[in-house]
């Protein structure tokens, strides 16, 4: 009698509770298995509080954006008029606008690619096997940990054209220069403190695909007689080629959002030049019509020129990642 009804507790209790089912993956047709619930209900309920966080700080402000893109709004005059796609052939028929994005597409090109490049030699050189290789490891990886309110910061006071540390060093060989005065000198600082900004994050990803290469393939490769410069172009770089695809989409998205404090710090989106700031780039002149100017209407096409953008690379590192990173011979 107690075995009977102790089976009959347990075969009850078990039906309350998750039941793995096995399905087959699609691609490999190798069998899976899956929860399932009893109740439809069940998972929604889990998922309530994650779906209310991002319907009231992600969906509904950008809906809400999106509205706002077809209005001519003015926060201050609380004035609101519908232009339906007006902002949009506005913004793309202005040459100012078009000069920004001109600027942000050749400051994203430069921070892209000389930060790459010079991540991956610095990687690289770190990965050796030297005497006290951990401490320049800490040192490379350093100013990722910095905010870019503190980095633009510390630029400003290193290039302050009257109290700035490195005019002091440049004034007895008269090289000493206005920085951030300059539209050309402007648009290089700002460049080269966004590379070293991104410099850490890039050295740690880096570092730890070199520290897992195989070791077997670059012994062969050495037996066989290939020196060290073709050891890295021929094996290690076509290696690092799925991690150097990874960090080129994500250092395109820094550069198009991450930008805007040490813009804002170091030169304010100016010098002027043409039409617009030299270093006014498009996540500044955003700010600059939505929150100095209070175009509200006009920020939030950019808003939502900037989200088709950033779709548009998102759709793109796919369809790439779909093809898969071909590692050459």
């Amino acid at each position: 009698m107690l075995a009977t009804k102790r089976g009959a507790y347990l075969n009850s209790s078990s039906t309350n509770t998750i039941k793995p089912r096995k399905i087959k993956n699609k691609r490999s047709g190798a069998p899976e298995e899956r929860a399932t619930f009893k109740s439809p209900i069940v998972p929604w309920l889990l998922l309530f509080p994650t779906l209310l966080i991002l319907t009231a700080f992600i969906y509904y402000p950008a809906i809400k954006t999106l509205l706002l893109s077809i209005y001519q709004a003015n926060l201050i005059l609380n004035t609101q008029r519908f232009v339906g796609i007006g902002n949009f052939t506005d913004l793309l028929s202005s040459p100012a606008y078009q000069q920004v994005a001109l600027q942000t597409l050749v400051f994203t090109v430069l921070t892209v690619g000389i930060g790459l490049l010079l991540s991956l030699s610095l990687a690289y050189l770190a990965s050796r096997p030297i005497r006290g290789a951990q401490y320049y490891r800490l040192l490379l990886i350093f100013p990722y940990a910095l905010s870019p309110a503190i980095a633009g910061t510390l630029w400003l006071f290193l290039f302050n054209p009257d109290i700035g540390l490195v005019n002091r060093f440049l004034e007895p060989l008269h090289l000493a220069r206005r920085w951030l005065d300059d539209p050309f000198l402007a648009f290089g600082l700002v460049t080269v403190a966004a590379i070293w900004k991104g410099l850490g994050y890039n050295v740690v990803f880096y570092l730890a695909a070199l520290q897992n290469m195989p070791t077997d393939v670059l012994e062969a490769a050495e037996i066989d007689g290939a020196n060290a410069s073709q050891r890295f172009w021929r094996i290690i770089f076509p290696l690092l080629t799925p991690m150097t695809f990874f960090l080129v989409f994500t250092n395109i998205i820094s550069a198009l959002f991450d930008s805007f404090a040490l813009t804002d710090i170091l030169t304010r989106g100016g010098p002027a030049y043409h039409n617009a700031g030299i270093t006014t780039f498009l996540i500044y002149q955003l700010y600059e019509d939505g929150f100095i100017n209070f175009k509200i209407g006009t920020a939030a096409s950019q808003a939502a020129l900037m989200l088709l953008l950033v779709a548009g690379i998102t759709i793109l590192q796919f369809s790439l990642g779909e093809r898969k990173v071909h590692y050459g011979s």
